[in-house]
């Protein structure tokens, strides 16, 4: 088989190449049947492609006057009869002409975008005149109904409608059927405005236009909305606060203050209050489904609903507020309801309680989460779910590529094994966003191949990101970028969920005693212990070896022929991620070298005053390429994570 067919993303399912071409002229008829006049944007997708190459093409709608004659024509057609799953497609090239044939609309999509590539990397120009396709049949489905790519935008980073579009653009060029936009307080709701006023959030009109957007491309955009737990952004405020489990606050990993976290389940306002937020949001998206969150609800049974938790257990109280919440969303608003797994593998003997309707989204971010296990018993209790890996992107800077792969096949195989309706690729923003959307590409796209076939060829990802996601002529970027993402590996030792480097980044200020305040001691004790245990481990060997790998890696930064209109902002977000990389290096280094139980300002005042130069630099920078791509709202909230470094390096004291 042609080396250049193993590019083709997602893999086909099935696919045999024969001996012999198929010889066509720079003009090609599109043939549209009339039955498919909607589908005039697909086949203009056929027209735009055929038109870089110098092929003109014409969409007709009769083949009246052909006499027969086909091998100029691309037919599209759908034909039901032949294919067993839906979203399914095929293309045969032979000396009778080009068919793509759907099972669908979406599959006869899809079909058209495996033909587009098929054109960017096998067709051959012989003269002025005439082309060249290889003999071929390609028969393909999707392993997964459901395939997304949840966006975290409410952990600082809202992105503007324009990055929205071309992400869109470009997953459901590789066979993404969903997106969510995960959010807790960054949605427009009217009379909450005190919550949202500095978070740039999307409004009604914004989400409409959004979701016809992703249903032109064969995309549901699913609403969604955090419900229980990860209610801070909205608890700190009053008159939230007064609904909130522990009004007072709870210590918890996503914030350095003592604030509220979630909402109290035994407080009938709760209810209302997301009453009211659904009725506003909902509204606006055409999808069935919703996702309701329920999370990590760190805080249950500490504060105000500690009693009944006392009473009739921790487990039934949640249940209890699922169950509120399922028979709004089901009755009300008539909505398929998806929520996060995690608290009921806590208590499983809830399992088998849950509504038979609802979606299960089973997460983990490490590659050797137990997707087999937790999907074994939703397959056994007959429940429907998805499996939720990560791009790992959040947490890095610069992604974790190994763990990125190893987690996203976890889930791929023992999903499809264990009868999973879903696979939703994760790409969180925890601890101020700070990595560019460009890193997430390898998982979007590994994750994209892994959910149409789990036997897609991955053996060449660097080769497959330059054609699919940089379009990098100078075959560079893919490789630069896998490459970048293994740098958290050298530092000696890997830990969960994060990266070392981005630990010194944003923590090493917690490394230092003095600077626990009273009022916060508790938790900040927590934190400090933790991230010592850490920081004990390095070394400066090691943060020197990481240093001189990233280094190495980024050099061909500057080389790169991307043909996006984005290329130079996609060099300028790897390389302000090298130099800070190379920057956690450097204060890591200098940390150690002051004594491991020694304050961040007994670094010498030269050391950390270039230290500062460079930080400086790059958070100027940081809000450069943040305004870029990204709304305003929470950039000041993320750039505080590296200033609160820069004030202590700054400080003498």
């Amino acid at each position: 088989m042609n080396e250049k067919f193993k590019l083709l993303h997602p893999t086909p399912q099935e696919m045999k190449v024969i001996e012999g071409n198929l010889v066509v002229s720079s003009k090609i008829l599109v043939f549209l049947p009339n039955s498919l006049h909607d589908m005039l944007p697909i086949a203009r997708k056929i027209s735009k492609r055929m038109k870089a190459f110098g092929v003109t093409t014409e969409i007709i709608a009769s083949l009246h006057g052909m006499k027969g004659e086909t091998d100029n024509v691309i037919t599209l057609r759908i034909d039901q009869a032949i294919f067993r799953h839906s979203e399914s497609y095929k293309i045969v090239i032979d000396d009778s002409g080009i068919k793509i044939l759907g099972t669908d609309k979406a599959g006869l999509f899809y079909g058209v975008t495996t033909f587009i590539q098929v054109i960017d990397l096998c067709r051959q120009k012989i003269n002025k005149e005439e082309f060249v396709f290889p003999y071929l049949t390609i028969v393909d489905w999707p392993d997964y109904p459901n395939r997304g790519v949840m966006l975290d935008i409410s952990r600082d980073k809202v992105p503007k409608m324009e990055t929205l579009y071309d992400l869109i653009d470009l997953l459901s060029s590789w066979k993404i059927n969903q997106v969510q936009l995960y959010t807790e307080h960054t949605f427009a709701y009217q009379g909450h405005e005190k919550v949202w006023e500095n978070a740039s959030p999307f409004t009604g009109e914004e989400i409409i236009s959004l979701s016809r957007f992703c249903n032109e491309r064969f995309i549901e955009l699913v609403p969604n909305q955090n419900s229980f737990g990860h209610f801070h952004r909205w608890l700190i405020h009053t008159p939230y606060r007064e609904f909130a489990e522990c009004p007072d606050g709870f210590a918890n990993p996503f914030s350095f203050s003592i604030e509220p976290f979630s909402l109290c389940p035994t407080d009938p306002r709760s209810f209302e209050l997301l009453d009211d937020l659904y009725s506003q949001l909902l509204p606006n998206f055409s999808s069935r489904q919703f996702n309701v969150g329920l999370d990590e609800t760190f805080d249950l049974g500490e504060g105000r609903s500690a009693k009944s938790c006392s009473e009739i257990g921790k487990g039934v109280v949640y249940l209890e507020f699922l169950l509120k919440i399922y028979s709004l969303v089901t009755r009300k608003y008539d909505k398929v309801m998806q929520f996060w797994a995690d608290i009921v593998f806590e208590h499983p003997e809830l399992i088998p309680k849950l509504p038979k309707d609802v979606i299960a989204l089973i997460w983990g971010y490490e590659e050797d989460h137990p997707f087999n296990d937790q999907c074994q018993i939703m397959k056994e209790t007959c429940l429907s779910y998805y499996v939720c890996p990560g791009t790992s992107s959040w947490n890095s800077i610069a992604g974790r590529t190994d763990n990125t792969i190893g987690n996203l096949r976890n889930a791929a195989i023992n999903g499809k094994k264990n009868n999973a309706i879903g696979y939703l690729i994760t790409d969180w923003g925890d601890h101020g966003h700070l990595q560019p959307i460009s890193v997430s590409f390898l998982g979007f796209l590994v994750g994209a191949a892994l959910s149409w076939n789990g036997n897609s060829d991955l053996s060449n990802i660097p080769s497959l990101l330059d054609v699919h996601a940089f379009h990098d002529k100078s075959k560079v970027m893919g490789k630069l970028v896998y490459d970048l993402g293994n740098a958290y590996q050298k530092i000696g030792f890997t830990i969960h969920n994060n990266s070392v480097l981005f630990l010194i980044l944003l923590f090493s200020a917690y490394y230092i005693p003095k600077i626990i305040k009273k009022e916060k001691s508790e938790n900040f004790e927590v934190i400090r212990q933790y991230y010592n245990g850490i920081f004990s481990q390095l070394t400066t060997e090691n943060l020197e070896i990481t240093r001189q790998y990233i280094k190495k890696v980024t050099i061909p930064l500057k080389t790169t022929n991307m043909q996006r209109k984005d290329a130079e902002l996609i060099i300028k977000e790897f390389q302000w991620s090298t130099d800070i990389l190379i920057f956690g290096c450097d204060l890591g280094i200098a940390l150690l070298d002051a004594g491991i139980e020694a304050p961040m300002g007994t670094i010498p005042h030269k050391t950390r005053e270039a230290l500062s130069t460079t930080l400086k630099q790059l958070i100027n920078r940081h809000r450069e390429i943040w305004l870029s791509r990204n709304r305003k709202g929470g950039l000041e909230d993320s750039s505080s994570r590296l200033k609160r470094i820069l004030a202590i390096l700054e400080n003498d004291q």
